[in-house]
């Protein structure tokens, strides 16, 4: 079975020691809050390098009903997107904004044809594994040769891997798991850019 992330038939990444690194990085090992905490201080790390940092990383606030307010900051602008629509305190149920989400990937999609060194989408979720929601982010970056850092809900692991494929690695959910896994990416596009170009055929 091939992946929605690989064209049929790529070879994987990842696996043999002499491969390159897996490009999509998959956090793991802690909470929710705590993955977009280490997601928002590792995009602040790498623009301070001079990275070209875009996505999107969640963010919560507290309101009426169970899950309060929902966002998503936009790392190329700043901007706040709401995703949770408010149901008011009586509600028992927490519904994401469709509306909010498909701007969301809009505006990422928009911000890697500008021009990015580095993606970081908040999630991968149930919304995801019905193929909506940052899906199509997902695949452009992909497209792009571009690396991507996201988390995966527990719940949804199979659905990942069916999508990802051999194109991601979990990372553990810290500062120095995902420096190394960065380290790892930045090194394979210095080889690239050292090989030499193909002969052209005469």
């Amino acid at each position: 079975m091939t992946s929605d992330l690989a064209e049929p038939g790529a070879p994987g990444r990842g696996g043999a020691a002499d491969e390159p690194p897996a490009p999509v990085a998959a956090l793991s090992g802690a909470s929710g809050a705590e993955i977009q905490a280490v997601m928002a201080a590792f995009a602040r790390r790498r623009i301070g390098e001079g990275v070209r940092v875009v996505g999107v990383v969640e963010e919560a606030e507290c309101g009426d009903g169970p899950c309060g307010g929902r966002f998503l900051r936009d790392l190329s602008d700043g901007r706040r997107i709401p995703i949770s629509q408010n149901l008011g305190r009586e509600s028992t149920a927490c519904n994401l904004d469709p509306g909010g989400l498909a701007e969301a990937c809009g505006l990422v999609q928009a911000a890697i044809t500008a021009g990015a060194d580095l993606v970081i989408l908040s999630k991968f979720g149930k919304v995801e594994v019905d193929r909506r929601g940052l899906v199509e982010a997902f695949q452009d970056a992909v497209a792009a040769d571009l690396p991507v850092v996201t988390a995966v809900a527990p719940a949804v692991a199979a659905a990942w891997s069916a999508f990802a494929g051999p194109l991601a690695v979990t990372v553990a959910a810290e500062a120095d798991a995902l420096d190394a896994w960065w380290a790892g990416q930045r090194r394979t596009c210095a080889v690239a850019r050292a090989a030499p170009e193909p002969a052209a055929a005469e």
